[in-house]
């Protein structure tokens, strides 16, 4: 009989790994995939931006319309 067909051994109980446990562990690396994304973003935006003048927040909110 072929190797591949052969059941795993055991892990100890835990060490174990179930599907919810996966589950968790890809939301976690998509999230963090998408958080450096947008640093990755962020920090391309910053570059291009570098050497224009900055907007006063005090202006930003009164175009936003927050104050």
């Amino acid at each position: 009989m072929s190797s591949v067909l052969e059941r795993p051994t055991k892990r100890p109980s835990k060490s174990r790994l179930t599907l919810e446990a996966l589950h968790h562990e890809v939301v976690a690396l998509r999230r963090r995939l998408e958080d450096l994304e947008d640093m990755r973003e962020l920090n391309q935006s910053i570059e291009r931006n570098g050497s224009k003048p900055l907007v006063p927040w005090s202006k930003a909110k009164k175009d936003l319309g927050l104050a």
